[in-house]
């Protein structure tokens, strides 16, 4: 089978999480023996990535590729003849949405991947509340065209599952479960030297990612000051991302640390240090950060709720999102407590989601919608 991969998310932002997927997506099909992968996508004229990409004839770029206007261009004018003088017997759409509009040729499967709803669900960054509005009108039509038009609907998590079905009933009997792929750090005797990471202390707890509003950075914030005060045995805390993404008086507390812009050895560096990683986000579709903890066996605490709940071990603490009483009550806990998993439980449960148990799902998934 001739499966064509749309690869725009792995040209635009390679170290994202759906890039890393789209990325994992490609190495499985190559591997599988019935296969040849194609890769579609958009790039400037001398770029390197059109020797192995399939681009429109026009000069693209790397970024803005989710605007209105390219993303018409390219899968209303450009895809649908692309595929068809290609052969492609199976197309899959990676980022939400981004399927051919047009009719789809009879023996031509569509499979959509879809992470999450939070385009829709949830108040996301963007420059102005216009922009928002208008983004989420376009998202919401040109996701509703990709679950019409698609075979099989790929989410990460029965949250993400539910959530489809519940803003969109009639693509229920599409959606299928197939959990992201996540790679374990090499071991400790292995690892690449990374570079020292400046100004980290001795003893902290993790939190990776701020930039949309679910992240619950705020709220968290606040109670691991409060905890702070009640408690000596506290450590700092360093956040992976921006400090312009929370409010300027939580920014610059004694005790933040900030990291932008590190290497992946030097991410692994932060997982394998922290005493803690703390994901307190009140709407993730799976939740990358807590399968890497997990992966080198450092504990893990999430908010109940979306698939956080499905990712984290059963026995690690959890607290109510919204709840900055139970979040304090939580983190105090977790200073006079053992945890309740060693390192190799963490470890073992990181095992579920590697490259062996997320092909053998993906080619269950590739023999049903040919089937």
């Amino acid at each position: 089978m001739r499966i064509g991969l749309d690869y725009r998310p792995a040209m635009v932002a390679p170290n994202s999480g759906i890039a890393r997927q789209v990325l994992a997506l490609e190495q499985a099909l190559r591997a599988h023996a019935d296969s040849e992968v194609l890769l579609f996508g958009e790039a400037p004229l001398d770029a390197p990535e059109r020797q192995y990409v399939q681009c429109p004839p026009w000069n693209g770029a790397l970024q803005g590729v989710q605007r209105p206007q390219r993303r018409w261009a390219f899968e209303r004018r450009f895809l649908p003849r692309a595929l068809r003088q290609s052969d492609v017997t199976l197309y899959i759409a990676t980022a939400n949405m981004g399927l051919p509009i047009g009719h789809k040729p009879a023996g031509v499967r569509h499979v959509l991947l879809l992470h999450d709803l939070f385009q829709l669900t949830e108040r996301n960054a963007h420059r102005s509340w216009l922009q928002a509005l208008a983004y989420r009108g376009i998202d919401s039509l040109s996701i509703a065209w990709s679950l019409w038009h698609a075979d099989q609907v790929w989410c990460p998590s029965l949250f993400s599952c539910r959530e489809v079905a519940r803003h969109f009933p009639w693509a229920q009997e599409r959606l299928r479960l197939l959990p992201n792929q996540v790679e374990p750090f090499s071991s400790t005797e292995d690892a690449l030297p990374a570079p020292a990471l400046k100004d980290l202390p001795e003893r902290f707890w993790l939190l990776v990612g701020t930039r949309e509003p679910r992240k619950n950075i705020p709220l968290f914030l606040r109670s691991w000051w409060k905890a702070r005060q009640e408690s000596s045995k506290v450590p700092d805390l360093v956040l992976l991302g921006h400090p312009a993404d929370v409010p300027a008086e939580l920014a610059s507390m004694p005790g933040l640390h900030w990291q932008q812009g590190i290497s992946d050895a030097q991410l692994q560096q932060l997982y394998r240090s922290a005493q803690c990683l703390w994901q307190p986000s009140y709407a993730e579709g799976f939740g990358l950060p807590v399968i890497e903890a997990c992966g080198v066996g450092t504990p893990v605490v999430v908010a109940s709720g979306s698939a956080l709940d499905e990712v984290a071990p059963g026995a690690a603490p959890r607290f109510a999102p919204h709840d900055e009483a139970d979040l304090l009550l939580c983190m105090l806990r977790s200073v006079n407590l053992d945890y309740p998993l060693s390192a190799e439980q963490l470890r073992r449960w990181a095992q579920r989601f590697n490259a062996e148990a997320y092909r053998q799902r993906l080619y269950q998934l590739l023999q049903e919608v040919y089937a």
